[in-house]
C-alpha cells in the first residue's frame, strides 16, 4: 500500500501545541505489511505537561528477530509473557488517543503502521492530524547534518536514552518537541518585531 491509498490519514502540521499525544512504536520490520507492531507507547500532554501514559507490548504471530531484539531489548519471551492481543491494544490506544493531534519523530512511520493495522483488524481508520519533529527539525535546524532523534537529543543536551523502547522515546521526543516549539515561537516573535 502506498501513502495515496491511506485516504483518511490526518494532515501533517507545523504547530506549537499545548495539548497533544506523543506516539512511538517498535516493530519487527520497516514494512507495515511484512512487519508486526511489538510495542505501542504514548504520552498524553495537557498545557505542555505529561498527564498520562500508555504503553503495551503486543504478542506477535512470528518470532522477533535478532535485529529487533538487539535494537529494542524486546525478546520473544517478553512478548509471550507480557504481550497483549493486537486488537485489544489498538482499541485501548484509540481510546487513549481520542481526537488529539499526534506528535512523534519520523511519525509517518508510526502512523502508517497503526493506520494499516487498524484498517485490517478493526475496519477503522487513524485520522488524527500530526506534527513530525523530524520535519520541524529540518525546517528549524537546516545546518544540522542529521536529524535523527539521537542527533536532536545531542543538539539539545538531553539525557541520552539507555534503551530504544517506545515509552522512553516518547519522553525524549516530547522534550525535543518542546524545544523546537519554543524555537518556532521565538522566530515568530522576531518576525513580528520586524514587521
Amino acid at each position: 500500500m502506498n501513502g495515496n491509498e491511506r485516504l483518511y490519514k490526518g494532515h501533517s502540521l507545523i504547530k506549537n501545541l499545548d495539548d497533544y499525544t506523543v506516539l512511538d512504536i517498535e516493530t519487527t520490520s520497516l514494512d507495515s505489511f511484512a512487519g508486526e507492531i511489538v510495542e505501542i507507547s504514548a504520552i498524553k500532554v495537557r498545557d505542555k505537561k505529561e498527564i498520562n501514559t500508555f504503553s503495551e507490548l503486543i504478542k506477535t504471530k512470528n518470532e522477533i528477530g535478532y535485529f529487533t531484539t538487539r535494537l529494542t531489548g524486546i525478546t520473544n519471551q517478553m512478548v509471550q509473557r507480557d504481550g497483549k492481543d493486537l486488537i485489544n491494544v489498538l482499541k485501548a490506544f484509540q481510546k487513549f488517543l481520542g481526537n488529539d493531534i499526534i506528535v512523534g519523530h519520523n511519525v509517518n512511520f508510526d502512523i502508517n503502521f497503526i493506520y494499516d493495522n487498524m484498517k485490517e483488524n478493526l475496519n477503522e481508520y487513524l485520522t488524527n492530524d500530526y506534527v513530525d519533529t523530524l520535519r520541524l527539525s529540518r525546517r528549524l535546524l537546516p545546518n544540522l547534518k542529521h536529524h535523527k532523534l539521537d542527533n536532536l537529543i545531542d543538539y539539545f543536551n538531553l539525557v541520552k536514552r539507555d534503551e530504544h523502547r517506545a515509552l522512553n522515546d516518547c519522553v525524549l521526543t516530547d522534550q525535543v518537541y518542546i524545544r523546537l516549539a519554543n524555537m518556532m515561537k521565538n522566530m515568530n516573535k522576531n518576525v513580528n518585531k520586524t514587521l
